[in-house]
């Protein structure tokens, strides 16, 4: 992936696919490598990846990573890469970066999927603490221990049931995670602090784009009633909740979800 200086620092990023702009922000922990299994069912886009701020190969400042300054750092990205205008797909963390990119620069969002994500602030429903720990102790294991850390993960981001059924998803995730950087545990301290002070909820009124929110409807990581807070604060927004589906909703039905997605954007 090639490295590019946007705004204040280096990042990361990288292109696929022909067609209208779509930049894909990845949420806690993980590379923008994350999207790859992906990129074949977003057919009929240029699709814009990257690492956000201490994650791969982008660099990683002192300080918190507040999801202001990563949505800058977006921002500064499509400048950097002299796109004006894009549609945006954040999921999880990075759906937050998505709101925080639209309310802030509405000039360089056409339309946004939020994926699985929340408004923030005191009305937003967090994760039941135990989902929460098991998320950030995987994740700064992974780097050492990266099996160990899938078998904390897994059924965090899926449903038990969906775990059950598909014992290849382990090593499908490990041959996945050996190609990329492990994400450092001082990184998954800092983006975790800077989601714990987001808050977008007084501010979403501002977003007059075409709005679409996914979200699996057994996430036990953003639990499912943030969709109505996102709905209630942008009326003009569309749902799509995905039955049985985890955190990772993707891969409930990947094709039948992205189809639905990539049909909304492309409208």
């Amino acid at each position: 992936m090639p490295r590019i200086k946007a705004g204040k620092i280096n990042i990361n990023y990288e292109t696929a696919g022909q067609g209208e702009p779509l930049l894909l922000i990845m949420g806690f922990g993980m590379p923008g490598a994350a999207w790859v299994p992906m990129l074949p069912l977003l057919g009929g886009f240029k699709c814009i990846y990257f690492d956000n701020r201490g994650t791969g190969n982008s660099d990683a400042p002192e300080g918190n990573y507040t999801v202001p300054d990563m949505a800058e750092d977006a921002s500064a990205l499509l400048a950097a890469l002299d796109i004006p205008r894009a549609k945006v797909f954040g999921v999880s963390m990075g759906g937050m970066i998505a709101q925080e990119l639209t309310i802030r620069h509405p000039e360089q969002v056409t339309k946004v999927v939020l994926g699985c994500t929340m408004p923030g602030g005191s009305r937003a429903k967090l994760a039941l603490p135990e989902f929460g720990e098991k998320l950030i102790a995987a994740n700064k294991m992974m780097g050492t221990n990266p099996s160990e850390a899938l078998d904390v993960m897994l059924p965090v981001l899926y449903p038990p049931e969906f775990v059950a059924a598909h014992p290849e998803l382990k090593q499908m995730m490990l041959a996945g995670l050996g190609a990329v950087p492990p994400t450092p545990a001082a990184t998954v301290d800092r983006a975790m602090a800077g989601i714990m002070e987001f808050d977008a909820y007084d501010r979403l009124p501002s977003i007059k784009c075409p709005v679409l929110i996914v979200h699996g409807e057994k996430d036990v990581i953003v639990p499912p009633e943030n969709v109505a807070l996102i709905k209630e604060r942008i009326p003009h927004g569309e749902t799509f909740m995905i039955p049985n589906a985890g955190h990772a909703f993707q891969a409930a039905d990947p094709v039948g979800i992205h189809q639905r997605i990539v049909s909304w954007l492309k409208a």
